[in-house]
């Protein structure tokens, strides 16, 4: 895999040519700038992509503070550490931006990825359909990443019921519990699939469940015709994603206005 050349796609296919990620979305170009704006108050409303120079950042920065503070919303700057300008991070902060934690983003071709979800004895996987498996995600979210998932529910939902085709969710179960789950966004005619919210209950970790979910979700992927699959990895995710043959392309880091 050329590095610099996925990079580049990437790029250019799911920042600088975005789509709305669910119902109710919408994707504007404005300024050298590509954001989201979302209808409801807690979508995701944020930059994903800029074409920004030393002369022309502050004056964008100013600009996306304006049109989301005037809707109400706080806002996310999805920052690239090949982004441009080089001083953007600190031209984002200047401005009453916060860093949350750097991610590294990798890539992986579906071609060359395990696709055999092995489990431990006694677990199944239960593809997420509607509200029941939905909460059952839910539970395991907020004990992995905390409560407050009341925003990612609502949109699950929604993608379920409006574009089922865009999104693959599915809850690792032991008897009537579950004990680990996660998502894949399929974008209708996009190379990239993505990997979403891969989460497992502290005791259940160490068995091999958050490989059998990228497995399981990298079959997905690949039978959607999507050539690659991407993760915004954390340090913990990192190492075994790259056991598996992902390779890290650059890093990202949310700057976060209004919170």
């Amino acid at each position: 895999m050329n590095h610099e050349a996925v990079l580049a796609e990437y790029d250019r296919r799911m920042r600088q040519e975005a789509r709305p990620d669910g119902p109710g979305v919408r994707i504007e170009r404005v300024d050298g700038v590509v954001r989201q704006t979302a209808d409801a108050a807690d979508g995701w409303h944020g930059v994903l992509w800029s074409d920004l120079t030393s002369g022309t950042a502050d004056a964008a920065i100013t600009a996306q503070i304006a049109h989301f503070t005037a809707l109400g919303r706080a806002f996310e700057w999805k920052l690239h550490a090949h982004d441009r300008p080089a001083c953007l991070a600190e031209r984002l902060r200047a401005a009453g931006f916060t860093p949350e934690d750097e991610e590294t983003l990798m890539v992986a071709e579906t071609a060359t990825l395990p696709t055999a979800a092995d489990l431990p004895d006694g677990i199944r996987l239960e593809p997420v359909t509607g509200p029941a498996g939905v909460d059952l995600m839910v539970a395991v979210h907020a004990q992995v990443f905390g409560p407050g998932r009341a925003r990612f529910r609502t949109q699950l939902l929604d993608r379920l019921a409006e574009a089922p085709e865009t999104v693959a969710a599915v809850v690792a179960m032991a008897g009537d519990t579950p004990v680990s789950a996660a998502r894949a966004d399929l974008p209708p005619d996009a190379p990239f699939a993505s990997l979403w919210g891969g989460g497992t209950l502290p005791e259940w970790r160490g068995r091999g469940l958050y490989r059998a979910l990228v497995a399981h979700r990298a079959r997905i992927a690949a039978a959607r015709g999507h050539r690659y699959l991407q993760v915004d990895a954390s340090d913990q995710s990192r190492p075994i994603l790259q056991r598996l043959g992902f390779a890290p392309l650059t890093t990202t880091t949310p700057y976060v206005y209004g919170e």
